[in-house]
């Protein structure tokens, strides 16, 4: 039997985290780290990374909203990153690291921009909300070696450090949404 996948795209710091983050939910068939919001065409990670493109390092997430809802990677995607720095997370500082939801329908868009005004009514963070949200005009899939990024590298010191306390938060917090 066909499912009907949906897409989601989001921008939330490095996206060997993103993907490793969102690559852990059930219903999720893909995470494909890429690039996004920027203005020019078929980007190179050495061109996103000088921060002179507009382009935010981001995901695009297929899944099954059968299985999981629009509403929980929203979830995830705010309490796997602060949503509160501007063009930074840790470490990670420049435009390409901005916290963003690009929608793909008004739907998206109507659920992204009330629960950010829900976080800031309820003061859930020490500092209010930036996460920008935009249409999705263009998504650039990142160079293959960017891809699985985490499964491939774990050892590294970059995925010891900075993505393994993310996936140990998520699995803590979101065990239900978990494969």
């Amino acid at each position: 039997m066909e499912t009907n996948l949906t897409t989601a795209v989001f921008a939330n710091g490095c996206f060997w985290c993103t993907e490793a983050v969102f690559a852990m939910l059930k219903g999720v068939q893909s995470v494909k780290p890429g690039y996004v919001g920027g203005t020019i065409k078929n980007p190179t990670y050495e061109q996103v990374s000088n921060g002179n493109t507009g382009h935010a390092e981001g995901i695009k997430i297929i899944y099954d909203p059968t299985i999981i809802t629009y509403d929980d990677l929203l979830a995830v995607f705010f309490n796997t990153h602060d949503p509160t720095t501007l063009n930074r997370q840790g470490n990670d500082v420049g435009t390409q690291y901005r916290s963003t939801i690009f929608y793909t329908s008004d739907e998206q868009r109507q659920k992204a921009e009330s629960l950010v005004k829900e976080l800031n009514a309820a003061q859930a963070y020490e500092k209010p909300v930036v996460t920008e949200i935009v249409p999705l005009i263009e998504f650039y899939e990142a160079e293959d070696y960017h891809h699985e990024y985490y499964d491939n590298h774990a050892d590294a010191p970059y995925c010891q450090i900075v993505i393994a306390p993310k996936l140990e938060k998520l699995q803590k917090r979101f065990a239900q949404l978990l494969k």
